[in-house]
């Protein structure tokens, strides 16, 4: 009987996870941003580029599209390109730090079936979040709930990127996403974009992986993970997900000036697949390209097939390996079994690889506070 996850290992005629940054433009500069964000990149997709893709998507017959940026809810037009893609059947799913989510707001977003939204929040306290994601962040983001509670939103999300600030507080998040009726949904930490100046002091340590992979097995279906953990399942049992790589294969990502990478947290050259704008579109970079082809052929393991939990955890996150710096058929840097450990040792740092492009702004988090912001909305 053939898998679901082996026909995934072969690629999909189209994603079926995709994730869609529109804009690098943030009110936020979070210390570990997959994709440095702060500063908007003027040759970003215009709305009309932008509503082509849409179509595209529609026509592949995607049926959702996950959001992001940056913050995506500063772009002008976010607003319009949300309508346009669930008019077209193209769900949305996107991810704010709710600097934008007022009562208004979260009234219109109440009154589409077609939207999910989920709140980035990394501490359930304000010191553990602040401390990473700016001074106010976390006020904001609680109001951004209230709001969407309030307006009788279903389909909250709160998103928690694993630190080992936070995994102290599975709990508590658990306690939050309760009270505001949300769903907690928990994604690694990737040495990605300005997380791979943070990733050696922040990823979770090995006492914390496994208080993790307990804490997400007591708790089952009721917590998020899509397929952030699935090197954990190397300690025994396989977590509710998907346990593969699923790069170029059911997964991609499109950045705001229409580059197409394999994964969202492996924003390099290394896995560019080509760019929206090109002739064919979307549609003939996700079916025809090079890269694509390679990681849709059969993977056999390399140093980690020997490995008796290979089958559970395939040697686990490609872009954790490449942004540390390790090998992409050797293990996963948090290879549960301690594999990763004495190869992380063994770096040389200045052989790194750097992610692509950095947008960061060049003097300060915010060029404007996002509860002035906030305040400025409800004048």
């Amino acid at each position: 009987m053939t898998r679901l996850t082996d026909l995934f290992e072969h690629g999909l005629d189209a994603p079926i996870c995709l994730t869609w940054e529109l804009t690098y433009a943030c009110n936020l500069a979070c210390a570990h941003c997959l994709s440095s964000s702060g500063r908007r990149d003027p040759r970003e997709l215009t709305t009309a580029e932008a509503k082509a893709v849409i179509d595209e998507l529609e026509a592949m017959k995607v049926f959702y599209v996950n959001i992001g940026g940056g913050e995506p809810t500063v772009r002008p037009d976010f607003w319009d390109l949300l309508d346009h893609a669930t008019a077209h059947h193209v769900g949305v799913k996107f991810s704010t730090n709710g600097v934008r989510i007022t009562p208004h707001a979260a009234g219109r977003l109440a009154r589409n079936d077609y939207v999910d939204v989920q709140i980035s929040l990394d501490g359930a306290t304000p010191d553990v979040n602040d401390a990473l994601r700016g001074r106010g962040s976390y006020a904001t983001a609680i109001r951004a709930l209230e709001n969407l509670a309030a307006a009788g939103m279903d389909n909250v999300k709160i998103s928690v990127v694993c630190t080992r600030h936070n995994i102290p507080q599975l709990d508590a998040f658990k306690a939050l996403a309760d009270r505001y009726g949300a769903t907690l949904r928990l994604t690694r930490l990737r040495p990605s974009g300005r997380g791979a100046d943070v990733w050696d002091d922040l990823h979770p340590t090995a006492a914390q992986q496994r208080e993790l992979y307990d804490w997400l097995l007591a708790h089952g279906e009721s917590v998020l993970t899509g397929d952030s953990f699935f090197h954990l399942s190397a300690y025994g049992e396989p977590l509710p997900g998907l346990n593969l790589c699923g790069a170029g294969r059911v997964v991609c990502l499109i950045d705001p000036v229409g580059d197409v990478y394999a994964c969202p947290f492996a924003i390099h050259d290394e896995f560019l697949a080509g760019n929206v704008r090109d002739p064919g579109g979307f549609a003939q970079v996700w079916r025809d390209s090079e890269l694509f082809g390679r990681l849709r052929t059969p993977q056999h393991g390399g140093a980690c097939a020997s490995c008796a939990f290979y089958d559970t955890c395939k040697g686990g996150c490609m872009a954790a390996k490449f942004f540390t710096g390790l090998p992409l058929d050797g293990p996963d840097p948090e290879c549960v079994q301690g594999h990763g450990e004495r190869l992380l040792t063994l770096r040389d740092p200045v052989l790194l690889p750097k992610p692509s492009g950095d947008h960061s702004r060049p003097a300060r988090a915010c060029d404007e506070s996002p509860l002035t912001i906030v305040r400025k909305a409800h004048a």
